[in-house]
């Protein structure tokens, strides 16, 4: 049989193992109770969040649904007036390039024209200058030939010509 030291020793280990029972038991309780107030402060703070949530969501739906088609419909017109500015540009482009073949056929039909009249005034001043300069110089050579006539005969005849004296010489400084 045992001893009754030992057997106290056993009722003792069992009423600790007995008390650390119940203290787990009332922990666990503990942890339980704190966790069904804070699920049920964290549904109502849901409650709360969607009764908020929940027209605002209901709002962004609805003003979507009235915005949508506008949105879309915009879009459509915005593509539509693109279409049509890249058409318009496209025949602006092709006449721009017409009215740039015409000045360039212009530019050199009016070069063509210019360099034939200055051709032919060239022609014309150099036939001018040999018909006319001809006979303009005969007649300069002629003009020239009485003007050196009459320009000895008006000038009277020169004195003979003085040897330098002694006396020109003392007067000269």
């Amino acid at each position: 049989m045992q001893n009754p030291n030992q057997e106290t020793i056993e009722l003792i280990l069992i009423a600790v193992t007995a008390a650390a029972v119940l203290l787990q038991a009332f922990i666990l309780l503990a942890i339980f109770l704190s966790l069904k107030k804070s699920s049920r402060s964290m549904l109502e703070q849901v409650e709360d969040l969607k009764s908020s949530v929940i027209p605002l969501v209901d709002h962004a739906r609805g003003l979507l649904e009235r915005v949508g088609p506008k949105v879309e419909g915009s879009a459509a017109d915005i593509a539509d007036v693109t279409r049509r500015l890249r058409a318009q540009a496209a025949e602006v482009e092709a006449s721009a390039a017409e009215i740039h073949e015409f000045v360039r056929k212009q530019t050199s039909r009016i070069d063509e024209m210019i360099s034939g009249l200055l051709d032919s005034v060239d022609r014309a001043s150099s036939y001018v200058v040999d018909i006319v300069g001809g006979p303009v110089r005969q007649v300069s050579g002629v003009l020239a030939a009485i003007k050196a006539i009459v320009e000895s005969l008006r000038t009277p005849v020169p004195e003979p010509h003085q040897t330098p004296t002694s006396r020109d010489r003392e007067t000269f400084v």
